[in-house]
């Protein structure tokens, strides 16, 4: 196999193809994605994300360099697409908070905010991991089900399962903030 791929002489990237492009690229991949991250998790959905789409386009896909740097190229893109994507998640929430504190009692919720952010994370963290996966893709991506369903290779209906034992979960470990 050449890793090169060029507009004159098209390359078919069949099953076999696809398999020692996945061997021989996938660590170079993730480590890209987790360097800029250091979320292992992360990268690692990233890196799945990547290697999906590339196998969904090989029909239509016309690499004009070589494989590993399409790869890593796609793996810069998705990093900066979920640092941008976390930025304004975190400028939106900020921004709310700020308007918020403009009110009286800031002081005392900030610290009730801080204090249920801090408890959700922990329960969060002690969901198995698909159903954290999940969760997070859902909720702190702002994922809908069906993109969640194609990144992890799982159904919609298992991503609806997953999301409602997450909140389950939430729910029956946070009666103490439930009105």
């Amino acid at each position: 196999m050449t890793d090169q791929i060029s507009h004159t002489n098209p390359f078919r990237i069949d099953e076999q193809t696809f398999r020692q492009i996945y061997l021989l690229h996938w660590d170079k991949v993730f480590a890209v994605c987790y360097n800029n991250l250091k979320e292992t998790e992360v990268a690692k959905g990233m890196v799945q994300e990547i290697f999906k789409s590339l196998w969904e386009r090989k029909d239509d896909l016309e690499i004009t360099t070589s494989v590993e740097r399409y790869l890593l190229r796609s793996a810069k893109f998705k990093v900066f697409e979920y640092l941008r994507n976390n930025k304004s998640q975190k400028e939106h929430t900020e921004n709310a908070l700020s308007g918020y504190c403009n009110h009286t009692h800031c002081t005392e919720n900030e610290i009730m905010y801080n204090s249920l952010k801090n408890k959700v994370d922990g329960l969060v963290d002690t969901l198995p991991c698909q159903c954290r996966n999940v969760y997070k893709m859902s909720r702190e991506q702002g994922l809908t089900n069906k993109e969640i369903a194609s990144s992890l290779l799982i159904s919609e209906r298992a991503v609806e399962y997953h999301i409602s034992r997450a909140l389950t979960t939430l729910k029956a470990n946070l009666t103490e903030y439930l009105p």
